[in-house]
């Protein structure tokens, strides 16, 4: 059973393509302090062979210090990605981050017909009421009004620039919120 302290922490849901890996920089370029990795993840290779495709490796930028920022922070951090279970295999030790819970898709990840991000439903069910920040490159107004009016507690729906990922300013507002919102 989680300890008072441990409920009263705020979560983080945390995307890894875009904030964590950003995919969307210049190349050959990759952001200072990152370091490229090749991966082949067994859903990725799925994905593609059952699309006809031959699977090549995954490029995955990552920044190693990340993960000792993330975890003083103040929340208790959890996957919120399409790499869904494979984040704590591929993502979480390149990070020195402990095995995190997951939020599922279900079977297949399909787009919303209401144009709103397909984790939307999914992170607002995941996080029944409690105060969470999530950290994604896709959030957009659709998704914060969606959240405002379907979760009872205090979100921030933080967008983080592909090209660039988490960032000095990223890390400070994701600190000064999980301080306003600890013991909530």
């Amino acid at each position: 059973m989680a300890t008072d302290e441990a409920r009263q922490r705020p979560l983080l849901m945390l995307d890894v393509d875009g904030p964590l890996n950003p995919f969307a920089a210049r190349r050959p370029r990759r952001p200072r302090g990152y370091r490229t990795h090749r991966m082949l993840p067994p859903s990725y290779v799925a994905r593609r062979e059952a699309a006809g495709r031959e699977a090549h490796p995954l490029r995955v930028r990552l920044k190693a210090a990340h993960g000792e920022r993330l975890l003083g922070l103040g929340y208790d951090l959890v996957w919120a990605t399409t790499w869904g279970a494979e984040a704590n295999e591929y993502i979480g030790p390149l990070l020195g981050l402990p095995r995190l819970p997951v939020v599922e898709w279900g079977e297949k990840i399909v787009p919303e017909l209401d144009g709103l991000l397909f984790k939307t439903r999914h992170v607002v069910a995941w996080a029944a009421g409690r105060p969470f920040a999530w950290v994604d490159d896709a959030l957009t107004a659709k998704e914060r009004r969606f959240v405002g009016t379907h979760h009872p507690g205090p979100a921030l729906l933080h967008h983080v620039d592909p090209r660039h990922g988490l960032r000095e300013d990223d890390f400070a507002a994701l600190a000064r919120w999980a301080e306003e919102h600890t013991h909530a």
